[in-house]
């Protein structure tokens, strides 16, 4: 066995060659989070200035910044198990929840329907993920949308994507439609009473009254007109629904589920999917659907059509997009 220089042999100088390569690459992807707070800040407070936003909105936002230990805590949480859709539907869709979403949509129908309206979107979908989302308005959030982003952008581990966000956030405040104290929401930085994130306000965040600004935290008017919108720009057919239950015939696998699978309604039929009471399932020529089994073909069913795929890019959870469609349901009855 040759022997290199200190006796150390050319295999072990090739392990210790790529261990050193292996932990100069890991330090050097954690360099950006281990950069002292204060300094990493003044890069991002130079580079929101080279894009046009103000100094006064910069000493504002930064006056009281500060890196938030418990958004890291519960970005780098694991969820303890995973729940079954029963328990997550008792969990979003209680009879209670259903109460209110009826009653709000009457209090406040005027507003739904002009929004509806102009977007082409039916108003108990809004009223639906204005309730899933943060309760009609009751849970928004209470951290500070800048230091909230700030933090997850200085740690590092989706930087690029948490830095953009904080980026955007300076220029909703830059633009005037809330202040930087005012601006709360959840730690991931979800805003308002629907939870745009700071990009989504961007693109879908409007002027529901006409007073100049994109209040998503207090004006109903925006909150109703940003969601339609979203939803609205996003593909919403307003003369479909979200999907329907539906019982199928206990010879269905597993592999005939899934948003990816999707037939024509004639097809389903045919197939003997029909509606929980046996009545057949309405065919309409042309229309597809996709067969949705949250729990499995041993819980509920259920048939998804194009709105529910639209409700997907809201939130990329079939718990999510189900819940919000019966929720939508049992407020409209």
């Amino acid at each position: 066995m040759k022997l290199l220089k200190n006796g150390i042999t050319k295999h072990m100088f090739k392990k210790l060659a790529l261990y050193s390569s292996l932990i100069t690459l890991a330090l050097s992807s954690n360099a950006y989070a281990a950069e002292p707070f204060e300094q990493w800040l003044q890069g991002v407070r130079l580079e929101a200035s080279q894009k046009g936003i103000s100094q006064a909105t910069l000493n504002s936002a930064f006056k009281d910044v500060k890196p938030i230990s418990r958004v890291i805590e519960l970005d780098r949480k694991q969820p303890e198990g995973k729940l079954s859709f029963a328990q997550y539907k008792k969990r979003v869709i209680s009879d209670a929840r259903i109460a209110q979403g009826r009653r709000l949509y009457k209090e406040h129908r005027a507003e739904l329907e002009k929004a509806s309206k102009k977007y082409g979107v039916q108003p108990q979908y809004i009223v639906a993920l204005w309730g899933i989302e943060t309760s009609y308005g009751n849970n928004t959030g209470g951290f500070s949308v800048i230091s909230a982003l700030a933090t997850l952008a200085h740690e590092g581990r989706r930087a690029d994507f948490f830095r953009a966000e904080l980026l955007n956030a300076l220029k909703i405040i830059d633009q005037g439609h809330i202040s930087a104290h005012k601006m709360k929401g959840s730690w991931a930085g979800a805003m308002g009473q629907n939870q745009f994130m700071p990009s989504s306000f961007k693109a879908y965040a409007v002027d529901g009254n006409g007073d100049g600004k994109r209040d998503i935290w207090t004006s109903l008017p925006d909150v109703f007109s940003s969601t339609a919108n979203y939803l609205g720009t996003s593909g919403w057919k307003d003369d479909q629904r979200w999907g329907r239950a539906v019982k199928v015939p206990s010879s269905f696998s597993e592999s005939m589920t899934g948003r990816d699978k999707k037939r024509s309604l004639s097809e389903w039929s045919k197939l003997g999917v029909v509606l929980p009471s046996g009545a057949p399932i309405p065919v309409v020529a042309g229309m597809k659907a996709a067969l949705i089994a949250p729990d499995g073909l041993q819980g509920p069913t259920y048939l998804a059509y194009d709105n529910f795929d639209v409700i997907m890019k809201w939130n990329r959870s079939t718990y999510f997009a189900t819940s919000v469609g019966l929720l939508a349901d049992a407020i409209a009855r």
